[in-house]
């Protein structure tokens, strides 16, 4: 057995049985249903008859271990924002679902009468989500300390980004405009008005300049700053299909698609061969992934975060709760999914639960322009199989969030501004 999945390209470890039949990249069954063949069948003739060849187009069906359908299914298709299910795999596969990049800002002089006499030094960990909020925060922290001019510079250091930008040089341009409220634009401005209100303005004015530093830097630690867990970094990736951070996590990885691609695979129980990435997001038509694959990486996810009691739901945008990309689709209530589109590609994948066949895994990637009508097409075809094989009255508890209900309030919440002193640091 083994020598049979290593010649069919999938890398095995010693061969488990158990291990096998739990693995989300494997079929153990083929039902054959004609109902659903016709289905299928069906809805390929529409897009046929729509100038929309089936040869374009691929379906993946799948019930626990049993296939229920397979149209194209191990063909890599472009998949746009699909990538981010990847991306998404392979970051758990590196950290738990609570890991939390944290930012510290230390000093390297003394602080006499409000003066910081040396630099300001930020110590930067990847934080995906550190944006003016988080600047203010750090700038009324440091006011707190007592701090209200740096004769120094802003030393940075480290992976520092801020409003989605990845050149830390640019990153830290930023960070010292937010905080001294004297340099404020209207853009800044807004943000703080979003804030809770009663929020302190701040004011640090630095004397020196912004740059970096690539070896690692001295100083008394000050604060440390913590995002917020990375299960709710990926819901917020996920339900706005957010790219910059899709980016941002495929960089942090340490090789971007050269590292989530193996990842996801070996995870997910496929062949690296069906999972081809050129980056983190899905932007680009050479991000190319098979509908099994896109289903295996969706069930191996619900599998990692089981030990957390997490679900796929905490992790993906759920029609009936969740804003974003799930606005507006027309599927069965407590599916969840994750949506991907280019100029002619519309991807989707994920999970809903049926009467006869419990969770239904399932993966449509769409080759065509007409992306509207691809969308209510997908929507069309799912509604139907989850009609035929009976629609879940409530959602089962493997598709319940646990996390939040909106992300949008817990971004108008506490997104992780609070800094905490570092120790010893009063």
């Amino acid at each position: 057995m083994s020598l049979w999945l290593q010649q069919a390209g999938v890398p095995t470890r010693s061969f488990d049985w158990q291990t096998w039949q739990d693995t989300p990249g494997w079929v153990l069954t083929n039902e054959v249903n004609p109902q659903l063949e016709r289905t299928i069948a069906q809805y390929l003739q529409g897009l046929n008859n729509k100038g929309m060849a089936p040869t374009q187009q691929g379906i993946w069906l799948q019930s626990g271990s049993t296939l229920l359908m397979n149209h194209q299914g191990t063909r890599p298709l472009p998949a746009a924002s699909l990538t981010k299910v990847a991306t998404s795999l392979a970051a758990l596969e590196t950290w738990e679902p609570q890991h939390r990049f944290t930012t510290i800002v230390s000093a390297t002089g003394p602080i006499t009468n409000g003066v910081l006499r040396g630099n300001l030094v930020v110590q930067g960990n990847g934080d995906p989500l550190f944006v003016w909020e988080e600047a203010i925060a750090l700038g009324h922290s440091l006011n707190r300390l007592g701090i209200r001019q740096v004769q120094g510079d802003l030393v940075i250091a480290g992976d520092f980004w801020m409003n989605y930008e990845t050149n830390p040089l640019v990153a830290g341009n930023f960070l010292r405009r937010a905080l001294d409220d004297r340099l404020w634009d209207w853009e800044i401005t807004a943000q703080h008005e979003a804030m809770p209100p009663g929020t302190p303005r701040s004011r640090v004015a630095i004397t020196g300049t912004v740059r970096l530093v690539t070896a690692e830097p001295t100083g008394v630690p000050l604060l440390r700053h913590e995002s917020l867990p990375l299960a709710q970094i990926l819901k917020l990736m996920n339900v706005y299909s957010n790219n910059a951070i899709a980016e941002m996590l495929a960089q942090i990885l340490g090789g971007g698609a050269t590292v989530v691609a193996p990842l996801a695979a070996q995870a997910a129980g496929v062949p690296v061969t069906e999972i081809r990435l050129i980056n983190g997001s899905g932007l680009g038509q050479e991000n190319q992934i098979s509908p099994r694959a896109a289903a295996a990486m969706m069930m191996a996810l619900q599998r990692s975060l089981q030990p957390y009691s997490l679900t796929i739901a905490d992790l993906m945008p759920v029609i009936g709760r969740d804003v974003g990309t799930a606005e507006g689709r027309k599927l069965p209530t407590h599916t969840a999914i994750k949506t991907g589109t280019l100029w002619d590609v519309s991807a989707l994948t994920g999970v809903f639960p049926t009467e006869k066949h419990g969770l239904i895994w399932f993966t449509i990637i769409n080759r065509g322009t007409d992306i509207d009508l691809l969308r209510a097409q997908q929507d069309q075809l799912v509604q139907s199989l989850a009609r035929q094989w009976g629609v879940a009255p409530i959602p089962p508890a493997t598709l319940t969030p646990h996390i939040w209900r909106n992300p949008d309030d817990q971004m108008l919440g506490a997104l992780g501004r609070n800094y905490a002193l570092v120790p010893g640091r009063g």
